[in-house]
């Protein structure tokens, strides 16, 4: 038989081979969110839509098992110290860089400073300089012709200075006669510059004191003049007159007990205005030493003796220096004489009493039931309880003298002692 040939065969197996299957095309297939395969994850679970999202945005991230811990604990803690990863990457060649750069800004900056303070200093200097350098001097300021010659140091000049150290003063004295001394005892009480004297320093005063009669208009000190003295007041009035816009002005009129003339004392400026006699006067002139040796020093002096007696005060001496002080500069000293009622019984009471010299005792009825002697106290009861007194506080020695606290200062200064006073009090019968 002939045998087909080559090319009829091909035909025939291909028409043998089926036609292949046509498949209909599909869209592409969009991929899942992430939220969303979390959430197909507890769509069966029985609980609300919150408590699901809670579950895949809070709990899910903590609790899922990441494919690599250790990249994974390494990245958190990062985050947790703040580092990132690009600096925590960083090279030690690249941090020591950074570190140098650091330290040239630092000192840069303090180079800056230093020249800033240097250039602060030199404008102070020179604003100094300028301030020193007055092209006029007013007019107020200036002195009369007749004071250059004579004019007074400076309160430097007069208080500081190896050179210039206090020395031994002895305060001079002006006889007067016993109704001199009295007349002057009862004006100095109404001034408050002398009343809180004690009684020898105001008897040194007293001796001191020149009487100074002063006819009615005489100008007794001069505005813009040096003041060596001050006066006191016993009888008539004086103006006080300054120079206000070229017109002579009455500012102020003082009467019997009124002090003038101190400022310039206690300052060491000029004399502030004039004073004038309205009528017939008569004062008491003190000088400038006598009144810087008594009167200022007075006040340290009474302090340091006060805190040295204070020290041997059972009550007291147990507190702090700077307490003890000021507790120094509130007692205002009192003297009695013997038989003389310091306290009553049943009377309102409003100071406190340290016994500084004498002997006294304190009566409830009839009956005497305590003694007091130098560094004892007494009136406390009255000020704790907010009570009369509890008993009669009388002098049994010839002079007695005591330091009296007021209630306002008791309550503020002797507070923190209040239980130590109370359990004092707690003896008395």
């Amino acid at each position: 038989r002939e045998l087909p040939s080559r090319e009829r065969c091909e035909d025939r197996a291909l028409a043998r081979t089926p036609a292949p299957r046509r498949v209909p095309a599909r869209s592409p297939r969009k991929p899942r969110s992430d939220t969303a395969v979390a959430m197909s994850v507890v769509d069966g679970l029985p609980f609300a839509d919150d408590k699901k999202k809670y579950i895949v945005s809070t709990l899910d991230p903590i609790l899922e098992v990441p494919g690599k811990p250790l990249d994974f604990m390494i990245s958190w803690l990062r985050k947790r110290s703040g580092l990132t990863a690009v600096s925590a990457n960083v090279s030690v060649v690249q941090k020591n860089q950074q570190l140098k750069q650091e330290l040239r800004q630092i000192k840069s900056s303090i180079e800056e400073a230093g020249t800033a303070i240097k250039d602060d200093a030199k404008d102070e200097d020179e604003e100094e300089e300028s301030d020193d350098e007055v092209d006029e001097i007013p007019e107020d300021f200036k002195k009369p012709e007749a004071q250059l010659g004579r004019a007074r140091q400076s309160v430097s000049a007069e208080a500081y200075g190896t050179w210039n150290q206090k020395k031994a003063f002895t305060a001079p004295v002006h006889a007067k006669s016993n109704d001199q001394k009295d007349r002057l005892k009862g004006t100095l009480a109404k001034s408050f510059m002398f009343s809180t004297l004690e009684a020898r320093d105001l008897e040194t005063i007293i001796l001191a004191m020149k009487e100074v009669p002063v006819k009615a208009g005489e100008r007794v000190i001069k505005e813009g003049d040096d003041g060596d003295f001050l006066f006191v007041i016993e009888a008539g009035s004086l103006e006080c007159i300054k120079l206000i816009d070229g017109v002579e002005k009455v500012v102020k009129t003082c009467d019997p007990g009124d002090v003038f003339g101190e400022l310039a004392l206690l300052y060491n400026a000029p004399r502030a205005a004039s004073v004038v006699a309205k009528n017939d006067c008569v004062c008491w002139q003190l000088d400038r030493e006598s009144f810087n040796h008594i009167v200022k020093d007075a006040a340290v002096k009474r302090r340091e003796r006060y805190e040295t007696f204070l020290k041997s005060v059972s009550l007291i001496s147990s507190i702090g220096a700077y307490e003890r002080s000021q507790i120094a500069d509130a007692l205002v000293p009192e003297t009695f004489k013997k038989g003389d009622m310091v306290v009553r019984q049943d009377e309102p009471g409003d100071k406190f009493y340290i016994v500084e010299e004498g002997n006294l005792y304190a009566m409830k009825g009839n009956s005497r039931v305590m003694e007091y002697k130098s560094g004892d106290y007494f009136g406390e009861l009255a000020l704790l309880k907010n009570q009369p007194r509890a008993a009669t506080v009388a002098v049994d020695s010839d002079v007695a003298k005591v330091l009296s606290m007021s209630r306002q200062s008791f309550s503020k200064m002797l507070g923190p002692l209040q239980s130590l006073l109370a359990r004092h009090a707690s003896e008395y019968k």
